[in-house]
């Protein structure tokens, strides 16, 4: 915990996607002094509409679902701020040492650093409607919404023809779109792609349809033909964030993603990474549990309780002046939360001087 003094915070976490907000609010909850410094945008910020989320109902933008959790990090005293980081440096050989954060206009030390800088979708070129009205990048998300729809799939490599092949399960109207491109599946794709019911169009997009309401109606193509979709999925591949994580000398898979444990710790001591900069599936629910597990890892890791026998040799007993860890500034905005037990402590001291109002 903070109080010594010798760190700005305990944790910094960088992104504010899902997975970094969750870090930070697991953190802060559990006493750690946190701050989150974001750029904005990300893949979650360009949700039209929020699926797959338990408690979240459809009609919550991606904007609006971030901005829920950028106010719950800071009303349990977590700082949040719109930056850029431009360089991490590690402040000696081992974890305890820490790290200086740099965010352009300012430094920052911090015992740990969290990594959710994430991907961006490589976009093919257009013409392509609107993101979330006839252009998804995840099928996972998206696939329910397709159920009897005709639809498309962008692209020349074995991630086309395999997403391809699984919209069959929802629909019996699917093209791969390799825009004049050929395509450099493997053979045995190729063999798979050639016995599933689905339609290869090599020319190229030369126009676009839409309803009134901007959804994607038909591509025009260069032959001539107009073929009609609802909507599809773009597969060219991800553009990970990883400078910071490239300049910290952590390791990564051969994929591009940050190679971390199962509770975001990376090659490097006291660095952590979740969300879409990790492996595996780019949900929402995923990202979260990758925050959790995160969160409490780092908690784990730096509290001062309890106190290990050789530390109780070196320190000695742990006094009553020395608990709680927890700094002064979390503890005067945990018992000042409504979250905090029976209510907010500042309002029932106030409520309790006050004098009972007549009939």
């Amino acid at each position: 915990m903070n109080t010594d003094g010798e760190f700005d915070y305990d944790v910094t976490v960088v992104g504010g996607g899902p997975a970094g907000l969750t870090s930070a609010l697991y953190a802060t909850r559990l006493g750690l002094d946190t701050l989150v410094v974001n750029r904005g945008g990300g893949r979650a910020a360009m949700m039209r509409d929020t699926h797959n989320v338990i408690g979240v109902s459809e009609d919550v933008s991606g904007n609006e679902f971030l901005q829920t959790a950028q106010e719950q990090v800071q009303s349990y005293g977590g700082e949040y701020r719109r930056g850029f980081v431009e360089d991490i440096e590690a402040l000696g050989d081992d974890a305890d040492a820490g790290f200086r954060v740099d965010t352009g206009d300012d430094e920052v030390t911090t015992r740990r650093v969290v990594l959710a800088t994430g991907f961006s979708d490589e976009r093919p070129d257009p013409p392509l409607p609107r993101t979330g009205m006839g252009l998804h990048y995840c099928l996972h998300c998206d696939a329910y919404m397709f159920v009897d729809e005709s639809v498309y799939v962008m692209g020349t490599g074995d991630s086309a023809a395999y997403v391809a092949m699984i919209m069959l399960n929802f629909t019996d109207e699917v093209d791969i779109l390799t825009r004049g491109e050929e395509p450099t599946w493997s053979d045995d794709t190729a063999e798979m792609v050639e016995n599933h019911p689905v339609d290869v169009i090599h020319e190229e997009i030369t126009g676009m349809n839409k309803d009134d309401d901007g959804w994607l109606e038909s591509f025009e193509f260069a032959d001539g033909t107009v073929r009609e979709y609802k909507g599809g999925f773009p597969m060219y591949g991800s553009d990970y964030h990883a400078e910071l994580a490239d300049a910290l000398g952590l390791e990564r898979e051969d994929s591009g993603e940050v190679a971390v444990d199962d509770h975001g710790r990376t090659s490097v001591d006291g660095v952590y990474a979740v969300g879409d900069l990790t492996p595996g599936h780019n949900q929402i629910p995923v990202a979260m549990g990758e925050g959790a597990k995160c969160g409490i890892a780092i908690h784990m890791d730096l509290r001062a309780f309890p106190r290990s026998t050789d530390d109780i040799a070196e320190l000695g007993p742990v006094s009553k002046s020395d608990v709680p860890a927890i700094s002064p500034e979390l503890m005067a905005t945990a018992v000042a939360h409504e979250g905090h037990a029976a209510g907010p402590r500042a309002e029932a001291e106030e409520a309790e001087g006050e004098a009972p109002a007549d009939d």
